[in-house]
This record gives structure tokens, sequence and C-alpha cells, in this order.
């Protein structure tokens, strides 16, 4: 049994300023033979054609994704969510997440946080183009940026359910806790 997540959802951020991101372009079909997020990592958003975006050099030192509404669309798969978590990556903020792929980031023991879209523009407005840094306080429901003395807190919401994954480290961890 695994015990509960004690990874902190912090860290540096990389804005992707696109709606309707895709599970292909998280991570291309071709890659879904590879069976551990270690081998899924070196691949993560390699097919993204976004301005002022270099596969694997955008996502170097990145714990955090924001982007825009419908982030994780497309087909279903895990594989997603553990390329992104094979680079670090525990914590997206979007405008809105397509279904499976939100509750594969909660499976995963991840934080897959919706923001309105007025919240988010003002966030790509203040923060795109600044080294930014995410620090998140789960008790609180509050998510801090920071960037060149600028500093913003916003809330969110979990679900109990969603809440007790991410406490639990996952579906696998919750699991074994309780059956």
């Amino acid at each position: 049994m695994r015990g509960p997540c004690v990874t902190p959802f912090s860290g540096n951020v990389l804005f992707l300023n696109r709606g309707d991101i895709n599970t292909d372009e998280i991570i291309p079909a071709r890659y879904l033979t590879e069976l551990t997020k270690a081998a899924l990592a070196p691949h993560l958003l390699e097919d993204l054609d976004l301005p002022g975006f270099t596969p694997g050099v955008s996502t170097a030192g990145i714990q955090a994704l924001f982007s825009r509404a419908n982030f994780g669309c497309g087909s279903s798969r895990e594989h997603a969510p553990w390329a992104l978590e094979g680079n670090g990556i525990r914590l997206v903020v979007a405008e809105s997440f397509a279904r499976i792929f939100r509750q594969n980031m909660f499976n995963c023991g991840m934080l897959a946080l919706e923001q309105p879209p007025q919240v988010m523009a003002e966030i790509f407005a203040a923060f795109t183009g600044r080294p930014t840094r995410v620090d998140t306080d789960l008790a609180a429901e509050t998510f801090t940026l920071t960037a060149q003395g600028l500093s913003r807190t916003f809330a969110f919401r979990l679900a109990p359910f969603d809440r007790a994954l991410v406490e639990a480290g996952g579906w696998v961890s919750y699991a074994d806790s309780r059956y």
C-alpha cells in the first residue's frame, strides 16, 4: 500500500495560451505502447504547435501548466496525465477540462483546477512572459502566482471525492486504504 501524497502542487509555471489542447498533443498516440511514466516523459507536448513553444525546452523545470478551455480533449487515456507526471508536472489550471482527462488527473493524485475565463484572462495578461511560480495551499483551497514582485492569490474548490483522491495520492492508494 502506498502512503498519502506528500508532493506539493507548487513550482514553476508554463503558460499555454490556447484552448482545446488535446491528449494527442499532450502525448502523441505513437507512444501509447510505453508502459512507464519515464518512457513517456521525453515526448510530452512534442506535437504541440504553439508560437514560442519548443518541446522539451519549454517544459524543462516546470511543475505546473496554465491553459485555456477544454484542456485534455480528444481520446481518453491515462497516458496524458502520466506524461505530465513523468515530467514533474502535477498541477494543471485551465478554464475547463475534458471530463475524462480531468478525472484521470485526480485518479493519479494530481490536481486539475478550473478557473472562470475572466480569471484566466487576467492571469494570462498579468503573468505570461514572466518567470512565474505557483504555490498551492490545498487546505485553504488557494493558489498564489508570483512573478517579479507581482503576487496574486486565487481560490478554487475541490469536490470531497477529488480531495480524497489527491490526499491519498491517487485512486490506487485511496482504494488500498479503504477496501
